[in-house]
């Protein structure tokens, strides 16, 4: 099917290109800079460099770095480039064992990871404007957050061992920052909020998952994120997976290890599904009810607190794929 793959290193300032055919054979190596025009003008004249490139019959294989992706994503959604973004753990990890590491090695290891795995390749789909704009907003909503709490917690934290007077010099000394954060916090959940009412498909599953109990706005608002509002992410089991939530057997001839959660997930997701269930097992009656039959079992607190977990996924994912509100009364039917 593709003719031509291109894998693509991403840094701030630079991209470092590797063109391969189907055998993973070397056609063309270049580094460029990671600006709009840059990249527009390299892939325009690829043809000329790598002979048979045709937009259609190539795939640009780059690992996810956020931020620094968009001129990339921008180029190949004008060139109509297919296009695939890959974690880069789990380039890493096909890999094999490195011995190693510049940019223009890794750029050769990703086309070479695109050829091995284009039977699996899942082309990128770039997400709605609206969501766009809900993601940099995201963003510093986070930001906002951790600025409160640098300032915040050592305050907390000094009680009892400054005097009172030292104690009023320290919160003073930051107040009017702190005022301006939170200000500005309030003003981007306001905004988040907004922006999320304003559009259709967003407050319809957002309604959806806040259903859903224990599931609050933020960690609403990530989960449409993460899920490219559930055009990417289909089934509740890969998202679980994803988010850190499900435990996986670990165990060699007469090793038999417990299951265990990997540590290779979204921290943040996984973090909100935490909370979350930490507020549905005392909040919401059958997630309370089977929290407490479990822990009476003499099942381990944290193993049942991730079996919720992975049950709000499951309840998130069903809410709106049937388009319904979470119903606390719900029975399935018997067959």
């Amino acid at each position: 099917m593709y003719t031509h793959f291109v894998g693509v290193d991403i840094s701030k300032d630079t991209l470092d290109i590797a063109v391969v055919s189907p055998a993973n054979a070397p056609l063309h190596e270049q580094r460029i800079a990671n600006k709009p025009a840059a990249i527009l003008a390299f892939f325009k004249q690829l043809p000329r460099l790598a002979p048979g490139f045709l937009p259609a019959t190539a795939l640009v294989c780059m690992e996810h770095t956020g931020l620094y992706n968009r001129p990339l994503l921008a180029a190949v959604q004008a060139l109509s480039l297919p296009a695939w973004v890959e974690h880069a753990a789990q380039i890493n990890a096909a890999t094999g064992l490195r011995r190693g590491k510049t940019d223009a090695v890794d750029a050769r290891r990703i086309a070479a990871y695109a050829v091995r795995y284009a039977d699996r390749v899942r082309l990128y789909q770039a997400p709605r404007p609206v969501l766009v704009e809900l993601d940099r907003l995201t963003a510093r909503r986070k930001r906002l957050v951790g600025v409160i709490q640098l300032l915040q917690t050592p305050l907390s934290s000094s009680e009892g061992f400054f005097s009172p007077a030292e104690q009023r010099a320290e919160k003073g000394g930051c107040a009017a920052t702190l005022r301006g954060a939170k200000a500005d916090l309030r003003a981007v959940e306001a905004a988040i909020a907004a922006l999320v009412a304003g559009d259709d498909g967003l407050a319809r599953q957002y309604e959806r998952i806040t259903s859903v109990p224990g599931v609050g706005p933020v960690t609403a608002v990530e989960i449409l994120l993460t899920t490219n509002e559930f055009q990417d992410s289909t089934d509740p089991k890969h998202y679980a997976s994803y988010a850190g939530v499900v435990p996986f057997e670990r165990s060699s001839g007469q090793y038999k290890g417990r299951a265990r959660v990997s540590p290779q997930a979204n921290k943040q997701v996984k973090t909100l599904l935490h909370l979350a269930a930490l507020s549905a097992v005392r909040y919401g009656p059958a997630l309370k009810a089977y929290y407490q039959r479990k822990v009476a079992e003499g099942k381990n607190k944290m193993l049942v607190l991730n079996n919720v977990r992975n049950k709000l996924v499951h309840l998130i994912f069903a809410c709106v794929q049937q388009d319904r509100n979470y119903d606390k009364n719900y029975a399935p039917a018997l067959v």
